[in-house]
């Protein structure tokens, strides 16, 4: 079965750096930064309709400059304290791909920045397949997850997408695909619920059963 992931706040325990990184960017460039849960709520989007949706009355010059702020700020906070996996999902995503399974990743991030977290992490051979918002469409457009299934020629049933926030399974319910829900991540479990997925888990290992008794 093919298994999709999003990466920060599913796999990725990134909520605090994200967050802190735009507060950061957005003080050197004199601006008021922003409270967490305003940068939570865009955790999952693309950096540029991130920005778009937090800074809406931003010239697209101001918009560029949070951006490069934010992506300096992400990789100095990164070097100082690498980003690490939750809890059971490495243990967890060698499990599943020794039962067969086919792993990818649908994330906001960017490529660049993607391929320079697996580089870190030494994942870069890890998944089967990634796609980034500067690749395809920002989520919750459904594109990335229909070019996933194209290409390992399944259908949107035949897959499963977990995700962490209200744009995670948005996209996925757009193609019917199922979903899980984590409650660790960027939203409020209330906030998934609505979208009807299949699970709802406080951590990784919970997926791993629920993988065993219903796949």
């Amino acid at each position: 079965m093919l298994l999709i992931f999003d990466w920060d706040g599913t796999l990725c325990d990134s909520k605090a750096k994200i967050t802190r990184s735009m507060q950061m960017a957005a003080e050197d460039l004199g601006w008021q930064p922003l409270d967490d849960v305003a940068i939570h709520n865009i955790i999952g989007l693309g950096l540029p309709e991130a920005i778009s949706r937090l800074y809406p009355n931003a010239s697209d010059k101001e918009r560029q400059q949070i951006r490069d702020a934010y992506a300096k700020r992400f990789i100095e906070l990164d070097l100082a304290q690498p980003s690490i996996l939750f809890s059971g999902v490495e243990e967890g995503l060698k499990k599943l791909k020794e039962n067969g399974h086919h792993l990818a990743i649908a994330t906001g991030k960017s490529r660049k920045g993607l391929d320079r977290l697996f580089e870190a992490m030494n994942l870069n051979s890890f998944f089967h397949a990634t796609r980034c918002a500067d690749e395809t469409a920002s989520k919750p457009h459904p594109l990335m997850l229909e070019e996933l299934v194209k290409e390992f020629q399944v259908l949107p049933h035949e897959a499963i997408m977990m995700g962490d926030t209200e744009y995670d399974l948005e996209m996925a319910q757009k193609i019917n695909m199922p979903s899980v829900a984590v409650s660790y991540g960027a939203h409020h479990i209330s906030r998934l619920k609505p979208f009807a997925p299949v699970l709802c888990i406080d951590h990784f290992s919970e997926f791993l059963v629920w993988d065993k008794l219903s796949l």
